[in-house]
């Protein structure tokens, strides 16, 4: 190896030894405000540091939209709320043109930014809004930008979508559209707290007052280590890992004969970016300076079961997608 190339690996040794330091700073002050939750948190910090996108899902009052507002306060980002409903409009997300008119009588359109110029936005509820409203953050979410009559208006950076979303079997609820959902790094599961953290939560919330958290990261080291995380090396053995559970989720290359006769598709080549990404991320988050095959294992659920669907032989056998996926990760270990 070439001195050049040592140097380089030491630079990025000791640039992830920081973000390490300055990572626990922010579960400390995340800590303060969610009890328990420690998976759902470290998978939102894992998409935060990817640079991705993060749906929460789970029934009303586990903390999800405290979980977004409290990493909004403590990576020190400007964040904003939508609270998705049926009557809800593209335009109350994205912004419009409104007509002025100046002193002379002279008339023009001018954009008024919708919400969703923020650099955290988030969209609670999100599946109560229709299909066509739900579908306004797709340019925004791959984009970074939105197009409002013809002309394009790039949003802040770093730009995360925290979406919470209600079991589909609620009433009044709308499936989010395929492409939509393709566009979430990570679906997360949101479950009940252990007896423990909500004991805890009990006693610390019920109080005559509660010690807020407070910020520990700023929006540009954000991006900066998001820029370390792409330069995390990730070897052969990670990456054949990864196109082996992703290529065998797809009943067209899959050898799998239940995944051919019971999933209906499978994830595409962004489901491998996205386990890539979150591999190297869930590596720095325990310290480590590059991925393990544990890792891509340790991700397969939250990547892959909101990018493939089951057919209707599945459901008449019973068969359910996280066993699927739990059979496709099996096969790496």
């Amino acid at each position: 190896m070439s001195d050049t190339a040592t140097h380089a690996d030491r630079d990025i040794l000791d640039e992830v030894e920081a973000l390490g330091a300055r990572i626990a700073g922010v579960r400390r002050q995340i800590g303060r405000a969610i009890y328990g939750q420690q998976e759902v948190v470290d998978q939102t910090l894992i998409t935060l540091l990817s640079g991705g996108h993060v749906l929460l899902v789970g029934v009303p009052g586990l903390g999800k939209s405290r979980l977004v507002e409290t990493l909004g306060v403590v990576m020190g980002l400007a964040t904003k709320r939508v609270q998705f409903t049926p009557d809800l409009m593209p335009a109350d997300i994205l912004g419009s043109e409104v007509l002025d008119e100046d002193e002379a009588g002279r008339r023009n359109f001018r954009f008024v930014p919708g919400p969703v110029f923020c650099q955290l936005l988030m969209a609670d509820e999100i599946n109560r809004a229709s299909p066509r409203t739900q579908s306004a953050l797709l340019q925004a979410m791959q984009e970074q930008r939105v197009t409002v009559g013809g002309v394009e208006h790039p949003l802040p950076r770093p730009f995360h979508v925290l979406a919470t979303q209600n079991p589909i079997e609620q009433e009044g609820t709308y499936p989010l559209p395929e492409a939509q959902l393709d566009r979430f790094l990570l679906e997360v599961t949101v479950t009940y707290p252990e007896l423990a953290a909500e004991r805890e939560m009990l006693i610390a919330t019920t109080g005559a007052a509660e010690a807020p958290p407070e910020p520990a990261l700023t929006a540009a080291e954000l991006m900066r280590a998001q820029a370390l995380i792409r330069r995390v090396p990730v070897g052969e053995s990670v990456l054949e890992a990864i196109l082996t559970i992703v290529r065998g989720g797809r009943p067209e290359s899959s050898d799998d004969e239940v995944v051919k006769k019971h999933v209906a598709w499978g994830p595409g080549p962004r489901a491998a970016q996205a386990l890539m990404l979150a591999s190297r991320a869930r590596a720095l988050l325990d310290g480590r300076l590059a991925p393990s095959v544990e890792d891509v294992i340790a991700l397969a659920q939250p990547v892959l079961r909101h990018r493939m669907a089951l057919n209707f032989s599945a459901r008449a056998d019973g068969i359910v997608l996280s066993d699927i996926i739990t059979r496709l990760a099996g096969r790496l270990g």
